[in-house]
């Protein structure tokens, strides 16, 4: 017993987190209760007015980083900005803008708490990209961090910081809701959002963080700099939902590690969903980000919805719309996950939020999607071009709009049969995604890292990267050799044209 235990103790590690809201959290957190049933020690650090992250509520050790703003203030300021984003035009984050910096500041300026992170020996970091700062704890802390991520804006952070090998001519960019098949106009909007987004980022946010990072640091260098560091980049897709591209060894994709088969539902549920009949349910949700909708909008779903033969669940904490039929039940809270993999389910209708889709996909639903920010364009895009999913825009869709999409999704067998395509493919896998994101943190932790697996790209210079001093060495050598190809060829026809004006004279 006493060998175990040792042998049990050597194997398990330290691991610090920096993690982000919303989905972001819901799917890492998947991950670290996996790690915390292997015997591994998780630190979480979380900010105070965190709006997802109930650190009363989970088993791991947490590290409160103290903020001036209440969850009350984030929650209005972010629904404000959803509503911009959704209704309006977009703007930049207000995350990336405004919070972040100070959720950062609050945990490299507390030198207490560095102290005891310093103390605690971690073996390894896991962070977002999303927010900024976790690897900038691992530098400090001197440890390997990995990164698990969706994607980032216009994929620049993959691309320019993660050293990833896309090309705009066949890969879409993050948030152009295209496909791997573009016409030459879509090539070139998807050439100017690659454009765009390397603009954004190297002019409008990463300097401020790379003066950041250069004084906590003491030495000149750059937030790309750092987060090329990573050892793995675990992203939370895979290619049963991706469009085929290259990608580099430390890159690895664990999509869907949180779906998992259906549990029996609540009574109250289950006798609603087999009043149903042969019908069927639908189930509707727009995820967690989204509390209500307007008025007017409400009823303009529950409209379409009353007029559907199946019974609807709907996930809505708003007022009760006024046209809500008999067959729709309003709900704050559903078992997605269940209800998704209930064989009455008939259609998914969703934000289009990437946890939402990949349990849809684990358990072969049809969807109609209602994308309004973020990856939720894309990830449509993505489902419509393989067949399970029709699109509706919440800005223009009448009721007509959003029945005709049901009505096509739940009739039309082939949505079915691609949705029941897909999920045979996302089970036929050697390992799951969840022990696939598992051993590769235990991997790092183990191996103190994971340098063999890195580009050597992240030595390069921006133009030893392009090849530029080489072509502009080729282009040197043959302006040389023309130049003196010239010059021979001019002092040829002036050594001839002397010649010949002497015999002339002769």
């Amino acid at each position: 017993m006493l060998h175990l235990c040792f042998f049990d103790s050597g194997r398990s590690g330290k691991v610090l987190v920096w993690p982000t809201d919303f989905s972001h959290w819901i799917n890492l957190k998947v991950i670290l209760e996996e790690l915390h049933l292997r015997g591994h020690e998780i630190t979480i650090l979380v900010p105070s007015p965190s709006l997802t992250i109930d650190h009363t509520k989970i088993p791991f050790n947490v590290e409160i980083l103290q903020l001036s703003e209440t969850k009350e203030t984030l929650m209005e300021e972010l629904n404000t900005i959803l509503y911009t984003s959704i209704f309006e035009v977009p703007s930049l984050s207000w995350w990336d803008m405004q919070v972040k910096l100070r959720v950062c500041d609050s945990a490299i300026t507390n030198k207490e708490l560095l102290s005891r992170l310093q103390a605690a020996k971690f073996d390894i970091c896991v962070a977002d990209p999303l927010s900024f700062c976790g690897e900038l704890l691992a530098e400090l802390l001197n440890i390997p961090f990995i990164y698990s991520l969706r994607f980032s804006y216009g994929s620049f952070i993959e691309r320019v910081c993660g050293g990833l090998p896309t090309s705009s001519s066949y890969v879409p960019g993050s948030t152009s809701g295209l496909t791997d098949h573009m016409t030459f106009v879509q090539r070139l909007e998807n050439w100017l959002l690659y454009a765009m987004s390397g603009v954004t980022y190297l002019y409008f946010i990463l300097p401020e963080w790379d003066e950041y990072y250069s004084k906590v640091l003491g030495k000149p260098t750059t937030l790309c700099e750092i987060m090329g560091k990573a050892e793995m980049w675990l992203i939370r897709t895979s290619w049963d939902f991706e469009f085929p591209y290259p990608y580099l060894p430390n890159f690895e994709f664990v999509g869907g590690l949180h779906c998992k088969p259906a549990k029996p539902l609540p009574k109250e549920l289950e006798e609603f969903v087999q009043s149903s009949g042969e019908e069927g349910v639908v189930v509707f949700t727009l995820g967690s980000m989204v509390q209500n909708l307007t008025e007017e909008k409400s009823n303009m779903i529950a409209s379409a919805l009353a007029q559907i033969p199946q019974k609807v669940l709907w996930r809505y904490a708003g007022k009760k719309p006024d046209t809500l039929g008999p067959n729709t039940r309003l709900y704050e809270w559903i078992p997605q996950n269940d209800l998704l993999g209930h064989p009455k389910t008939r259609a998914f209708i969703t934000h289009c939020g990437t946890n939402g889709i990949y349990e849809a996909i684990y358990h072969g639903v049809p969807m109609v999607g209602i994308p309004m920010f973020g990856d939720q364009t894309d990830n449509i895009a993505r489902m419509k071009a393989k067949g399970v999913a029709v699109e509706v825009d919440l800005r223009t869709m009448t009721s007509s709009d959003l029945l005709d999409a049901l009505k096509v999704v739940i009739n039309n067998p082939s949505y079915k049969e691609s949705a029941m395509i897909l999920s045979r493919i996302h089970h036929d896998q050697p390992v799951t995604p969840l022990d696939r994101a598992v051993f590769w943190i235990e991997f790092v932790m183990r191996h103190k890292g994971a340098k063999h697996l890195r580009p050597a790209s992240h030595n390069l210079t921006w133009y030893q990267y392009h090849s530029l001093d080489v072509i502009g060495f080729l282009l040197a050598c043959v302006a040389a050799i023309m130049f003196l190809v010239t010059k021979c060829c001019l002092f040829c026809c002036w050594k001839f044209g002397k010649t010949g004006q002497k015999k002339k004279r002769e």
